[in-house]
């Protein structure tokens, strides 16, 4: 007797705005409504949105669209993901280009997560300016961000990434729980 094995993919996948600035979904719910879709061995990580589960199908956007649907239909919000499979993750990480500034200001480290390197351009064109302290450079579909600590919410860039028209492009990630979310991937090979 032969036991058939369904193929798995894992993809992280990362939620906009949640539990940040009014939606508020706990991540044992989440983990429950993602599971009853349909998708295995679902985890989160931290409480901003942050999901690693596998999926039947090896389509990024298949899994995209049933997510947001399926968030949309449990939690009755206007729900936008970006997945990213653990390659893409690992690259999100390897590019980040900053070296450490030896001012002795400690700095937050982001990768503002896009749907593609048009996003990317538009945002470092529309982009009012930064301040003297803060780094900003495109890497692919990622904009990688520099900000010292304590000033991220004020500072220019934080607030022109903030307009409603990137809200169903983009979503920030401090390099630290990009991380987190890679040491969820089953180990490889």
């Amino acid at each position: 007797m032969s036991v058939t094995t369904r193929a798995s993919h894992t993809f992280a996948v990362f939620l906009r705005g949640i539990n940040v600035g009014g939606i508020r979904i706990a991540m044992k719910d989440l983990c429950r409504v993602l599971s009853e879709a349909g998708f295995a061995e679902v985890q989160t990580v931290l409480a901003s949105g942050n999901v690693v589960l596998n999926a039947e199908t090896a389509d990024p956007a298949a899994v995209k669209e049933s997510v947001q649907t399926t968030l949309r239909a449990a939690f009755g919000y206007d729900a936008w993901v970006i997945v990213k499979n653990r390659e893409q993750v690992a690259a999100i990480i390897d590019g980040y280009p900053f070296t450490p500034a030896d001012d002795g200001v400690a700095r937050h480290a982001y990768a503002v997560i896009t749907t593609g390197q048009d996003v990317v351009k538009q945002m470092l064109e529309d982009n009012p300016g930064l301040s003297p302290e803060e780094r900003a450079a495109a890497g692919g579909d990622v904009l990688y961000w520099e900000v010292p600590k304590g000033s991220t919410l004020e500072s220019k860039l934080s607030k022109h990434l903030a307009k409603p028209r990137y809200k169903p492009l983009t979503t920030t990630r401090n390099l630290n729980t990009m991380h987190k979310v890679l040491a969820k991937f089953p180990p490889q090979g």
